[in-house]
Order: C-alpha cells, then sequence, then structure tokens
C-alpha cells in the first residue's frame, strides 16, 4: 500500500498507549487511533469481531453491554492469543476466557447495575488474519435508562464518547445500521459536532441484509444520498442465527462476500464493501492519518522525551548486577540528603514554597515572632509585683526603719522575675526540634525508592537531634543561671537609682481665685518624688516643683458654674503647698480623668485622705500595702528600676537564644550528617537490605525506561517515515450539512398522516421513491445532489428508478 514505514508505526503507537495507560496517563500524547461510535446494537462489536477474526470474544447481550472503553491493539503475527494490560505476562488462548475476562474488569470498576466508566480497558490481539489497526470500542448512545442506570446516563455515555472523539488524532468510525433512518443517525451527529469539516469521520453501513424487500442502500453506499467526505463502507455481519449456531467467523466473512457478489444494487460495488474492505481502508487511512499528525506528534514526542530526560538520567546506566552499583547509590542518597538538609535550612533550595512557609523560615519565625511573643506574654500581675516589692523592702530593713531604698530588694525581685523567663527558653528549644523533625521527614523524601535506607536515616538523624535537644535546654538553662549570678547595674541601659522615671504626663488646671490670677492650665509632670508643672508639653519653662512628702489627696465638689472636675493636694503638716496656698485644686474635664490621676499619685505614694478608722484597718490588714508615702515611693522606685533592668535581660536572651540553638542543634545535625552519619549507616546493618529497592520503585523505573526508550525510538522512526511515506490526499469536500439539525418531519401526502415516516428508510430504492434525495446541499460542499426545481408544485419529487449514474467521487487509492 506503499505506507509500509508507517504501518510500522502503527504497532510503536501501541506501545506508546501502553506505557502511558500504566502510569495513569491514558493517551496523554493524543495518539492515532479510531473510535468506534454507534447507537445501541448497532453492530459495532460485530464488526470488531471480524476484524479479529475470533467468534463471540466481546460481551453481548441487551441494553448496555458496552460499559467500559475497549482500546482494541491489532497486530499482525504468527501467533495468535490475546494479552490485557491489566494482567500483564498472562496470554489468553482461548477467546471465551477474553470475553469472560473483559466482563469481570468491567464489573470490578462498575458493579454489575448496568452502570459506566470511562476508564478504558487495554486489550491486544496478535493474529496472523489482523492488520495493524488501535481501535476503541465505546458504550453504544441511548437515551432511556434502564436497570439502576442513573437518569442522566445520555448525558454520561455522550461526555465520554467526547472524551476520545473530541483529540484531532481520532478518526471516528460512525457505524449505523441499514434499517434505520440515516438522517437521525446518533453516531453521524456528534462526528459531525466534533469534525464539522468530516476530516476525521468514516461512515460503516450494516445490517444490509436485513432490510425490506425491494429496497437497498445504494444511493448511501455510492456517497450520492447524504453524503460524507470519506464515504461509506457497507457490511453484512453474522445474524442471531449465526451467532446461536456458532458460525465460523470464515464462513461468516464468505457469506458476507456472496452476498455482495450476487446483490444487484451492490455487486458493481462489492470490490469495496464488506469487512476486508473496510479493515484495509482503515488501515490506510489510519495510516495516512498518522502520517497527517505527524508534526503535532513529533512535537508532543520530544517534549514528552525531554521532561522525561531528567528523571531517567539515573536510570540509564542502571546495572542490578553490578556490585558497586549499591555502594554507589548509598553514597549519593546520603549526599543529597546532605545537600537538601542544608538548602531547606539555609533558604537555597531549588523549589520554593509559595503557599506556605517551611524550613528555616518556619524556625526563623519561630526565633524573631513565637519567642519574643512568649516572653511578652510574662505579663507581671502588677498588684501582686507591689505587695512583692513592699514585703521585700519591709523584710530588709528588719526592726528599723530604712531611709533609703535597698538594694537587696531590687536584686531578690529581678531574680525572681529572671527564672520566669526559663519556661518560654525551653519551649523555643521545643518548637525547633519539631521543625527539625519535620523537616528531616521531608528530605528523606527522595529515598522512598528505598525504604529500609530511608526508615534508617530518619532514625540516626532524629535520635541525634533529640540529643542535642538534652544538650541545648542544658546550656539554655546555664545562660539563666549566668544571668542570676550577677546583677549588673552599671549596664549602660539601666537607668539606675537617680534617674527616676516619670509616671505620668499631662495638661491639668489650677484652679486659683479670680483676685490672684485666676485658674490657669500648665503641663503636669509625676515622678517617684515629685510633682512639676509647665508651661507646655515641650517641659522647657519650668513653673514650680513640688515634693512628694507628706502630701494627700483630698476631693473637691465640682463647682456651681464650673463644667470640670476637681480634686486637691494638701500637706498633712499644715504647711502652704504653693505659695501662700495651703492646698492646690487640679481641675480635669472628665471624673475619669480624675480617677486616672489619682491612681497615677498612688503609685507616687501620695494616698487619699481616710479617716482614722479606715487607715487602722488598713494597717492591720495583711493584704493591703503600707500608707507610709515613703515605703511607697521606694516600692514605685523599685518597680520601675525591675521594669528596666528585666527589659536588659529579655534583650540579651532574645539574641543568646538563636545563637545558641544554631550552634548546638541545627550546625551541628548539618556537621553530624555530612561527616557522620554514613558511617551509622554503615554500622546499622547489611548494606545489600538497606538498599533494597521498594517494588515499587523497580516498576517505575521499568516503566519509565520503556517509556523514555519507546519515545526515542518512535521520533528515529518518524524521521524516515516523513520523507519516504507515500501520502494521498484528503477527499474533497461533500454536502454534510444535513447532519447538523434534527430532520425535519416528510412532508404530508394523500394516504399519509402528516409527519408520519416513511414506509422505507431515506435513500432506500424500491418501488416507492424516497424523500431525502431532495436534499438542497449547500455549493460550498461540492456538487449539489438534483433537487426539486423552484416553483415544482409538487411537494415530492419523483426519483426514477434507475437514474444515470455517474461514477462517484472515491478516496483516492481506493479501487473501484
Amino acid at each position: 500500500m506503499g505506507n509500509r514505514g508507517m504501518e510500522d508505526l502503527i504497532p510503536l503507537i501501541n506501545k506508546l498507549q501502553d506505557a502511558f495507560s500504566s502510569i495513569g496517563q491514558t493517551c496523554n500524547l493524543d495518539l492515532p487511533q479510531i473510535a468506534v461510535v454507534g447507537g445501541q446494537s448497532a453492530g459495532k462489536s460485530s464488526v470488531l469481531e471480524n476484524f479479529v477474526g475470533r467468534l463471540d470474544f466481546l460481551p453481548r447481550g441487551s441494553g448496555i453491554v458496552t460499559r467500559r472503553p475497549l482500546i482494541l491493539q491489532l497486530v499482525n503475527s504468527k501467533a495468535e492469543y490475546a494479552e490485557f494490560l491489566h494482567c500483564k505476562g498472562r496470554k489468553f488462548v482461548d477467546f471465551d476466557e477474553v470475553r469472560q475476562e473483559i466482563e469481570a474488569e468491567t464489573d470490578r470498576l462498575t458493579g454489575s447495575n448496568k452502570g459506566i466508566s470511562p476508564i478504558p480497558i487495554n486489550l491486544r490481539v496478535y493474529s496472523p488474519n489482523v492488520l495493524n489497526l488501535t481501535l476503541i470500542d465505546l458504550p453504544g448512545m441511548t437515551k432511556v435508562p434502564v436497570g439502576d442506570q442513573p437518569q442522566d446516563i445520555e448525558h454520561q455515555i455522550r461526555d465520554m464518547l467526547l472524551q476520545f472523539i473530541t483529540k484531532e488524532s481520532c478518526l471516528i468510525l460512525a457505524v449505523t445500521p441499514a434499517n434505520t433512518d440515516l438522517a437521525n443517525s446518533d453516531a453521524l451527529k456528534i462526528a459531525k459536532e466534533v469534525d464539522p469539516q468530516g476530516l476525521r469521520t468514516i461512515g460503516v453501513i450494516t445490517k444490509l441484509d436485513l432490510m425490506d424487500e425491494g429496497t437497498d442502500a445504494r444511493d448511501i453506499l455510492e456517497n450520492k444520498l447524504l453524503p460524507l467526505r470519506r464515504g461509506y463502507i457497507g457490511v453484512v455481519n453474522r445474524s442471531q442465527k449465526d451467532i446461536d449456531g456458532k458460525k465460523d467467523i470464515r464462513a461468516a466473512l464468505a457469506a458476507e462476500r456472496k452476498f455482495f457478489l450476487s446483490h444487484p444494487a451492490y455487486r458493481h460495488i462489492a470490490e469495496r464493501m464488506g469487512t476486508p474492505h473496510l479493515q484495509k481502508s482503515l488501515n490506510q487511512q489510519l495510516t495516512n492519518h498518522i502520517r497527517d499528525t505527524l508534526p503535532g506528534l513529533r512535537s508532543k514526542l520530544q517534549s514528552q522525551l525531554l521532561s522525561l530526560e531528567k528523571e531517567v538520567e539515573e536510570y540509564k546506566n542502571f546495572r542490578p548486577d553490578d556490585p558497586a552499583r549499591k555502594t554507589k547509590a548509598l553514597l549519593q542518597m546520603v549526599q543529597q540528603f546532605g545537600v537538601d538538609f542544608e538548602k531547606c535550612i539555609e533558604g537555597s533550595g531549588d523549589q520554593v514554597d509559595t503557599s506556605n512557609l517551611s524550613g528555616g523560615a518556619k524556625i526563623n519565625r519561630i526565633f524573631h515572632e513565637r519567642f519574643p511573643f512568649e516572653l511578652v506574654k510574662m505579663e507581671f500581675d502588677e498588684k501582686e509585683l507591689r505587695k512583692e516589692i513592699s514585703y521585700a523592702i519591709k523584710n530588709i530593713h528588719g526592726v528599723r526603719t530604712g531611709l533609703f531604698t535597698p538594694d537587696l530588694a531590687f536584686e531578690a525581685i529581678v531574680k525572681k522575675q529572671i527564672i520566669k523567663l526559663k519556661d518560654p527558653c525551653l519551649k523555643c528549644v521545643d518548637l525547633v526540634v519539631v521543625e527539625l523533625v519535620t523537616l528531616i521527614r521531608k528530605c528523606t523524601e527522595k529515598l522512598t525508592s528505598y525504604p529500609r535506607l530511608r526508615e534508617e536515616t530518619e532514625r540516626i538523624v532524629t535520635t541525634y537531634i533529640r540529643e542535642r535537644d538534652s544538650k541545648t535546654k542544658d546550656q539554655v538553662l546555664l545562660l539563666i543561671d549566668i544571668e542570676l549570678s550577677y546583677i549588673n547595674t552599671n549596664h549602660e541601659d539601666f537607668i539606675g537609682f537617680y534617674v527616676m522615671p516619670v509616671i505620668r504626663r499631662g495638661w491639668l488646671t489650677i484652679n486659683i481665685s479670680i483676685m490672684k490670677g485666676g485658674s490657669k492650665e500648665y503641663w503636669f509632670v509625676l515622678t517617684a518624688e515629685s510633682l512639676s508643672w509647665y508651661k507646655d508639653e515641650e517641659e522647657k519653662e519650668k513653673k514650680y516643683m513640688l515634693p512628694l512628702d507628706n502630701l494627700k489627696l483630698r476631693d473637691v465638689e465640682k463647682g456651681f458654674m464650673s463644667s470640670k472636675h476637681v480634686f486637691a493636694i494638701f500637706n498633712t503638716e499644715q504647711r502652704n503647698v504653693y505659695k501662700d496656698l495651703r492646698q492646690i485644686e487640679l481641675a480635669c474635664d472628665t471624673q475619669e480623668d480624675v480617677d486616672s490621676w489619682k491612681a497615677s499619685f498612688l503609685r507616687a505614694g501620695v494616698y487619699p485622705e481616710k479617716d482614722q478608722t479606715e487607715n487602722e484597718d488598713a494597717i492591720n490588714s495583711s493584704d493591703t500595702v503600707s500608707m507610709d508615702p515613703q515605703l511607697e515611693r521606694q516600692v514605685e522606685t523599685i518597680r520601675n528600676l525591675v521594669d528596666s533592668y528585666i527589659s536588659i535581660v529579655n534583650k540579651s536572651i532574645r539574641d543568646l537564644m538563636p545563637k545558641t540553638i544554631m550552634h548546638l542543634m541545627i550546625n551541628s545535625a548539618k556537621d553530624f550528617i555530612h561527616s557522620e552519619l554514613l558511617a551509622y549507616l554503615y554500622s546499622a546493618g547489611d548494606q545489600g537490605s538497606l538498599m533494597e529497592e521498594s517494588a515499587e520503585q523497580a516498576q517505575r523505573r521499568d516503566e519509565m525506561l520503556r517509556m523514555y526508550h519507546a519515545l526515542k525510538e518512535a521520533l528515529v522512526i518518524i524521521g524516515d517515515i516523513s520523507t519516504t511515506t507515500i501520502s494521498t490526499p484528503v477527499p474533497p469536500p461533500v454536502d454534510d450539512t444535513w447532519i447538523a439539525k434534527e430532520p425535519s418531519p416528510p412532508a404530508s401526502r394523500p394516504g399519509t398522516a402528516s409527519g408520519a415516516p416513511p414506509s422505507r428508510p431515506p435513500g432506500v430504492r424500491g418501488s416507492t421513491p424516497g424523500p431525502p434525495s431532495a436534499v438542497n446541499p449547500s455549493p460550498a460542499f461540492g456538487p449539489p445532489v438534483p433537487s426539486r426545481p423552484p416553483g415544482d408544485p409538487n411537494s415530492v419529487p419523483l426519483v426514477p428508478s434507475r437514474p444515470a449514474r455517474v461514477p462517484p467521487a472515491l478516496p483516492p487509492g481506493v479501487p473501484r
């Protein structure tokens, strides 16, 4: 046929098909193939059985029998047997077992309730009676669900068909029985949707022997009526009686040949009718179709080859019997693991995660976000802390009354607060350990090919990190003990005893009588020792500084004409507070501001005025701080000093913790992996068992290598064929607009109900002429078919019983 080289490519396409199917990438390359579509009981299975030359190797029955796509690969071979892709290594010689296996494999996915599945079954048949072909038997189209089928079974089947026939590399074998209306053919309609130009559609007419006596499909087979670009081929399958009687395929093919040669309407085209001619024509058209798709196929093959190149690089020189292979693989795996671990820590990985933090970034977040947050969470209970400071001062003074703030009270409180830092520091170490263990498991994913090696690597490195965890925690506790060993009050950031921190700043109004100048607003600054006020918030021009010794607060009623809230400061020794005033009245805009200022004065040791009974109750109460203003000022002083020093310690700990963890744990783990992991692995057990491949890895390697070599071989063959193959042009366009829409009901005739179907199929020759010859084709699709002249009063044109026949335009290369 002039395409010998191309025929050699068909088996290779089958190999590619199997290779992709075995790794779950079915038809990833859209490999050229032929899909068989048609309605239920259209005779698709019989056509395929005739191709194979075997009786009943496909399931039969009523309703939907083909419920999964069957990829049927026919390979010309001296021996005759069948193989399934899901049963590798098993050869089926008995074709009854082939049918049973198809039914069992179908039920395995779809059950026995007539459900369907788009996952194909791959069957390869070797036989001396076949030509190289790849066909896909698809479920027959139906409209009414039966049994337990879902109500949308029609749409499910349609979607499944479209998955295959939409691809430009797929030829469509549209099977239509001759005893039905061709214009209503479901196969031709769906083919028209995806192939409007008719470049990929081949028509097959079955059941020619079942037509009414006196009718024939000559006009259809001659491509005159409802023409297709690639034309129609008629076949005669075995009848149900022949099937029940187990009629031999050879006898059936001989009967088919005799039918075409003896039938008066078909004898002149008998040489291009029948199953053998259909098989040869499909082989020819498939090979030509492969030639047409060669440029795109070559491009896809090269793309796939490039994508596989990197994956199979390590497999190309793989030799299982090489004694040095396991040692070399072990060294490479351990070295790669160390590199991956370091890259994940340092953030220089080949693949950057753009959706989540990972590796070193998560550890960095622990260092600089989580750990400082844990320190901030250690908020002091203000009331409890002031009580502790008060007790510390009293206990240090003993029976004496202290005039100065004691250093020991400050140190005792500071040390107690430093000890509280141990918990967040240890928690930080635990968080880093969790991230490191997770990182190790991620980095060992490349060792999946060797399960034992991965298990041992994870165990050894994780054990080492647990050991470093204990040493790191010891070092962290040592850091805390070092901080406790010496309280450095000479630190440059420490405020010191002689720098009194400001308790509060803000605007207040001093109420003075109009005779003495009236009320005036000043900027007030309150410390633990004094109350000062300035002209404005810049604090450059000080108006007065009032010592807090012997001062107390007093409530003052709001004036009748005043909108402000007032409180007063007075001296308990009846001395003037400011100039000649025994008390100063201070006014605020709201009562909340008054209460807030009172609380600030309380921190400074200035208390509200109370009666004697309340003072005695306060002194006798063990839960209330002393009312001694001097003691309270000392408490406030130490409180501020503790804040200052603890902030210094926190700053130091925040700096030292990441350094300690990096040095003792992370860097140490990197050094261990690079220098000692290999020795630990050798001592863990036998190298042979350590480097045993998983079954999945061995299978994956075989599949990858098989696909890689198949792709290379295909590219070599395509390179040779593209210059030596004899090609045939695609047939010219014809009028196929009749498939584009539902046919309208025929016009009514005398004696016939309006819209009633014709007594014979359209285009069937006989005593009653058929209406479809009146189809008026668009001139864009080739020579028009004779139609009713304009103005003809007859609703149905008359077709002569034997019109002068012009030889039809056949596809080039097909014998007349």
